[in-house]
């Protein structure tokens, strides 16, 4: 009930606006399961977070502060886990998690830095951390 009412209201603020300035940051949720969370703090401008979550209590975080970054997140199971927070310009995170117990968090700080993801199973646990400019990672785990 509270997950429709949340959704209902999210589309009539959006269709309140009729224009949006260039600048402007942007978020999209999407939850459909049972106790499901997402936060999240943009400062800056051009910025996107994305998230959708599908099972029940997932979590997802997503900071940002600067501009051109993006953070994405996904997760589909249950009792996952995801974190992402940046700083600085063009920073581009991930995460995805498809089953259960999953932990993901990503922290970047510079400039151009990319992340990535995709946990498969039960229990898997990543972290990535960068700082610099024009660092790249990727994790593809299975867990059982």
């Amino acid at each position: 009930m509270n997950t429709k009412f949340f959704i209902t209201a999210a589309v009539a603020a959006i269709m309140g606006f009729t224009s949006v300035p260039a600048m402007a940051n942007s978020v999209w949720l999407e939850q459909f399961g049972h106790r499901n969370e997402a936060g999240g703090r943009q400062t800056g401008y051009n910025n996107n977070i994305g998230v959708h979550q599908d099972g029940w209590r997932n979590s997802a975080i997503g900071n940002q502060r600067g501009r051109g970054n993006t953070i994405a997140i996904g997760q589909n199971g249950s009792r996952n886990a995801a974190r992402a927070e940046q700083r600085g310009r063009y920073n581009q995170a991930g995460a995805a998690q498809f089953g259960t117990n999953h932990n993901s968090i990503i922290i970047q700080d510079g400039r151009g830095n990319i992340a990535a993801g995709v946990q498969v199973g039960n229990g898997c646990d990543a972290e990535v951390r960068q700082n610099g400019s024009g660092n790249v990672a990727a994790f593809v785990q299975t867990c059982r």
